[in-house]
């Protein structure tokens, strides 16, 4: 990940913030996705996303932050905030139906005033080991289907990436590679 293209994080009482700076894509998502699920893992019910920052952002990051909102909305009071998206980052999130699924810039949470402290004390997050080709295909068929999930329109949109996805990991599970490298 290179420095244009980071995603921090901290751990604050009552929320995990999560921040992306650069583009939000299929290369930083899984890092998004495994902070989300650790944090969700240990009790948390907020989980704020900041895209301040953000130059954009594909489907499957889109997709792994639908993730993350459907696991928090599971639990009583859980949600997903967006601080700052900005109107184009706001655009696509609205255009597949996302803003149904997390409050975005929602007035007089406890975080709004404190937002310069809060990107202050965050630290930068890699992920935790290069993932191989299947698991990046997982990755990326999970973010697709939780998008699809939203709408018919999603559903429609995105059928074949779904398909060849599928496709894809059902080769490699009926043949898996011959080595440890791939």
């Amino acid at each position: 990940m290179t420095s244009d293209n980071l995603i921090t994080v901290g751990i604050f009482n009552g929320f995990s913030w999560i921040r992306c700076e650069g583009k939000g894509s299929f290369v930083n998502s899984a890092i998004v996705g495994s902070f989300g699920d650790e944090r969700i893992s240990a009790g948390e019910r907020r989980i704020v996303v900041d895209l301040a920052a953000c130059t954009g952002m594909d489907s499957t990051f889109m997709g792994t932050l639908a993730g993350i909102a459907s696991k928090l909305s599971e639990k009583e009071g859980g949600t997903l905030q967006i601080a700052e998206p900005g109107e184009r980052n706001l655009h696509s999130l609205e255009d597949l139906g996302l803003n149904y699924l997390m409050e975005i810039d929602p007035p007089g949470t406890d975080w709004l005033d404190r937002m310069a402290t809060i990107r202050g004390g965050l630290e930068p997050r890699s992920a935790p080991a290069s993932p191989g080709q299947f698991e990046r295909a997982k990755h990326v068929l999970e973010a697709h289907k939780n998008l699809s999930e939203i709408s018919d329109k999603n559903a429609r949109n995105f059928s074949e990436v779904v398909t060849m996805l599928e496709d894809e990991l059902s080769h490699q599970n009926n043949n898996p590679p011959q080595s440890d490298k791939e």
